[in-house]
């Protein structure tokens, strides 16, 4: 299954999403209602077949803009830092590391962090920054992955049945400000810094090494597969779930590959008309002007 919300004539629509057949069918019913529709089913294990069975009308894809699949964040989304192989030893090299001294570029436990939950925003949004705050805006494509139920003390064995399902995500980031205040948080917290969507696909239906690719302007930048995570999805389940509770529909941005703007000589931050674009296989694509304010 894939899920979204979308815009069509003016009004906002619960929706799945058929990429075979170029179209989406809107659904109606109560959970359709909910102010967080995404969320709702994820949380109430909504099925495929009780969505369909409440499609009201089928169109086109062309006929409808795509939101973020959430209303809002259940709560801040979770992220890890460094979690590939190159681009922890790009970012190491950067001199924008608020983590350096550590006595290896590679992590030996995952660098979890959050995002505040104002960064949510759509697949087709601007990402908007101030020149007067930030000077170097960063683009990070990501896969996501939404949790579908309750985990604490899970065993990376099963941490798989605890997965709901994917989505394409841009952890954007200000480096001053992650090197600045030596720390991740308000880097990567501006409002709009997390696009996502333009839909999430389920578990069954995801490809099962997704590939995801990142272009500036139509000059490529990131090219990786999700198999090259230092810490799998798996593991990271796992070790969260050790020391938290994990919720339904909590977000988690996987890590970013080689290609960010840091870590070319000199950098390639992003600025004003510029346009980023993510795609993950099955998930579909991220298409994100960039807007000085």
């Amino acid at each position: 299954m894939k899920i979204a919300r979308v815009q069509r004539d003016g009004q906002t629509h619960l929706a799945l999403v058929d990429e075979g057949r170029q179209e989406v069918a809107l659904v109606g019913g109560e959970i359709a209602r909910h102010a967080n529709p995404v969320l709702a089913v994820i949380q109430q294990g909504t099925g495929a077949a009780q969505l369909q069975s409440a499609v009201t009308a089928r169109v086109p894809l062309a006929q409808v803009k795509f939101l973020a699949p959430f209303s809002a964040f259940l709560r801040n989304p979770f992220a890890v830092g460094k979690n590939y192989h190159d681009h922890a030893l790009e970012f190491d090299k950067s001199g924008f590391n608020a983590t350096s001294g550590a006595t290896s570029a590679i992590p030996a436990y995952p660098q979890i962090f959050t995002k505040a939950t104002l960064t949510l925003n759509g697949p087709t949004d601007p990402i908007r920054y101030s020149p007067q705050h930030t000077q170097s805006v960063d683009y990070e494509g990501e896969i996501g992955v939404l949790i579908s139920k309750t985990a604490r003390h899970v065993r990376k064995a099963d941490a798989m049945q605890y997965v709901w399902g994917f989505v394409a995500t841009n952890d954007v980031t200000a480096r001053d400000l992650q090197k600045n205040h030596a720390q991740w948080f308000l880097g990567k917290s501006l409002d709009g810094f997390c696009p996502m969507g333009p839909w999430i696909t389920t578990t069954d239906e995801a490809p099962t090494d997704m590939r995801i690719q990142t272009w500036v302007n139509g000059e490529q930048r990131q090219n990786a597969h999700i198999s090259q995570l230092i810490f799998d999805i798996p593991t990271l389940i796992e070790q969260m779930s050790a020391a938290m509770t994990l919720l339904p529909g909590d977000l988690i941005l996987t890590g970013t590959s080689v290609g960010v703007g840091v870590g070319f000589n000199p950098p390639k931050f992003l600025k004003h008309g510029d346009v980023v674009r993510v795609a993950v296989s099955g998930l579909g694509e991220l298409n994100n002007p960039v807007e000085e304010i």
